[in-house]
């Protein structure tokens, strides 16, 4: 129990508690303790009844049983693989900024879950956060099933096909992927590839409450291949390790 125990406190604190809580919400549905019905995104029940909650539970809520079990426990590794690398690599140091993405891709998902009756978010959040990384680490080699090789910025639409093979939907991973998508372009394509004013600023107040760490990757994410280019061109200083690569299925 201490190897677990020293296991869990090693993942970062923002992916910690997210993993944490996409473990135990379905426990508690899956034992009873509260009616999962408590745990849907239901437009009704949240609008009109103001069950604010809701959008939070769908978040990590999700139905385990005999057809879904596989489904559920592949996406919690992608979590912990994903999240854990993103908020250690390219946001090391930086967990109000990191805390702000999570933040901004799942308002976006609640709106859209919301608008598409979407019940159930857990998915499309995750795939998000993949997106992210994929693109932070777009011309990194990674390793999937049975030896196939390819750029990580393939990724996210590879799990897209596999989650549909298992799971025979790929709408939650094509609105993750979506919402990924205009983080990564609001924060990082458009204002420095692109030359575009900047969108996206995390919040003073998320600065207070979770400060930045000394020590950690100076100017959090990783700016678009060309804007790193021009740097290398214009002979920039010292340039950090930005991201860690690694191959799907390494513990």
């Amino acid at each position: 129990m201490s190897d677990i125990g020293d296991w869990f406190r090693s993942i970062p604190a923002i992916t910690r508690y997210w993993f944490a809580a996409t473990v135990a919400v379905p426990l508690i549905g899956k034992l009873g303790l509260i009616s999962p019905a408590y745990f849907f995104l239901w437009p009704e029940a949240f609008l009109y009844r103001f069950q604010v909650w809701r959008p939070l539970t769908a978040t990590f809520y999700f139905p385990v049983g005999p057809g879904t079990g596989f489904l559920y426990l592949v996406n919690l590794y992608f979590l912990y693989q994903y999240s854990t690398r993103l908020e250690a690599g390219a946001f090391d140091g930086r967990p109000a900024d990191y805390l702000f993405m999570l933040l901004f891709n799942w308002i976006c998902i609640v709106i859209t879950g919301l608008a598409m009756d979407m019940q159930l978010l857990m998915i499309p959040l995750i795939m998000s956060v993949l997106y992210v990384w994929a693109q932070l680490n777009r011309d990194l080699i990674v390793s999937f099933w049975f030896g196939t090789r390819f750029k990580a910025c393939y990724l996210p639409w590879v799990i897209l096909g596999f989650n549909y093979i298992i799971g025979g939907s790929v709408i939650n991973e094509l609105i993750g992927n979506l919402v990924g998508h205009l983080y990564f372009f609001l924060m990082f394509r458009y204002p420095m590839d692109l030359g575009g004013r900047n969108f996206l600023s995390t919040p003073q107040f998320l600065y207070r409450w979770l400060p930045s760490r000394r020590g950690g990757v100076s100017g959090f994410g990783v700016p678009p291949a060309s804007m790193r280019r021009a740097a290398d061109q214009n002979g920039g200083g010292g340039r950090h390790n930005w991201g860690q690569g690694f191959r799907l299925g390494d513990q």
